[in-house]
């Protein structure tokens, strides 16, 4: 849900099975006109999100034309509307309906020129075998109750030499996260489990796919969830000013001429989650 959020400031305007606790979703982009969304926007490009001049969602991760790609637990803000006038055709999923709804809209309205929207609690996915060529599945593992049952019906609707972009929170952010969270964020439907990095990685191979990628990436979002959750506060503004001094000092430091190192050091010390580009041989 970070990354969704994120993708709201650094692609065109528009307007999981992830439903979302009071405080489980990812903080919106805007604390105030502009400064914060800048800050966010740069945050995330500096990790090599959303290049537009590329075509890269994430350096290595592009689509075209040829590709089916299929965007799992999308929520009502798809990952993959990145790729919406880029790719062939667009598959949206998740549990619920208002969210498959609204993530159908978005990509329409952003250029899509084939979309499919479907609601489903992926067990069985509602899909041909060997019918799609990109699959993104972010922050979504650490909610299904059976991630070796998820990951097989991932791998079954990818062809051969399909592409996964696949997410879930780091553990060190989310044993920070265990100490001051409210106790319904590690339970179900939110964070029924939590993988460390060892354990993510044998679940993606153990499913057949070959990994090409890892990236650990978030302290920014981290620290914002830490101060959340200190603060009390529901997830609307007007923001507590502890949440508005975090984001102005962000972007204070990656101002300075250090900035990008900086947060490249942090980001792999306490990162908010890990990632895996991944192939189907």
């Amino acid at each position: 849900m970070m990354l969704r959020k994120l993708l709201q400031v650094l692609s065109p305007r528009s307007e999981s099975p992830m439903p979302s606790v009071e405080g489980a979703a990812e903080p919106p982009t805007a604390t105030g006109p502009l400064e914060p969304e800048r800050t966010v926007a740069r945050d995330g490009a500096l990790s090599g999100w959303f290049n537009h001049e590329t075509g890269e969602l994430l350096p290595g991760y592009d689509a075209s034309g040829d590709d089916v790609v299929l965007d799992v637990g999308c929520g009502d803000t798809p990952l993959s509307s990145f790729f919406a006038n880029r790719a062939g055709s667009m598959i949206v999923a998740d549990l619920l309906a208002e969210n498959v709804e609204k993530a159908e809209s978005r990509l329409r309205a952003v250029g899509a020129r084939n979309v499919r929207a479907i609601v489903t609690d992926t067990d069985p996915l509602p899909l041909d075998s060997a019918s799609v060529t990109r699959v993104v599945a972010t922050e979504v593992l650490e909610h299904v109750p059976d991630p070796t049952r998820f990951m097989a019906e991932l791998v079954r609707v990818g062809r051969p030499g399909a592409r996964y972009l696949l997410s879930v929170p780091d553990a060190s952010s989310e044993a920070l996260q265990q100490t001051i969270a409210a106790p319904s964020y590690f339970e179900p439907p939110n964070h029924v489990r939590v993988f460390s990095r060892e354990a993510f990685e044998r679940l993606v191979v153990d499913a057949g796919l070959v990994i090409e990628h890892r990236k650990l990436y978030g302290f920014y979002w981290t620290m914002w969830w830490c101060f959340f959750w200190t603060c009390k506060q529901d997830l609307s503004p007007p923001w507590h000013p502890l949440l508005e001094s975090w984001t102005r000092t962000w972007g204070l430091l990656l101002d300075t001429e250090q900035g990008g190192q900086i947060k490249a050091v942090l980001d792999n010390a306490l990162p908010k989650s890990q990632l895996i580009v991944a192939r189907k041989p």
